[in-house]
């Protein structure tokens, strides 16, 4: 059973569907430069799995170093969409923040944090895990540092 999920970028200019095949989200992290910039929690789909359903023209790409890594995010408010990975290129890692209906931090209390900075492509085909991220909320909700 497949479940078609909508997602859509912070000002609503792109939107998709992501087709999953089945109701578990599974969602890792990685240390690479770009991603620990982002720091997004991306999800795992086929590329066929990603339909852009509005706002294609406002998607714009950002590749680096081998160029083999794609990154799509919105020109008007720079949320990162989904990206074609470098280690799988049939694949699409979906920006988890962007799906309807999913938190982040809730959804994904342990997530694994793959090495991006020894690369498996440039490791003899090794994928190391550099740890694992992990999210506590607050009891009373509360910054922690108030006056910040």
């Amino acid at each position: 059973m497949t479940m078609v999920r909508n997602a859509r970028c912070h000002c609503g200019e792109v939107r998709f569907t992501v087709e999953f095949p089945d109701d578990t989200l599974r969602g890792s992290r990685c240390n690479c430069t770009i991603c620990a910039m982002k720091g997004a929690v991306m999800v795992y789909v086929p590329r066929e799995a990603v339909t852009v359903t509005q706002g294609e023209h406002s998607l714009a790409c950002y590749s680096f170093n081998t160029g083999a890594a794609k990154h799509h995010f919105c020109k008007t408010c720079g949320i990162h969409c989904f990206h074609r990975p470098r280690s799988d290129p049939d694949l699409y890692a979906v920006n988890a923040a962007t799906l309807e209906g999913v938190r982040p931090y809730e959804d994904f209390p342990e997530v694994s944090v793959n090495n991006g900075q020894q690369h498996q492509l440039d490791n003899e085909g090794v994928r190391l895990l550099a740890g694992t991220l992990r999210f506590t909320p607050s009891p009373d909700g509360k910054w922690p540092h108030e006056g910040w």
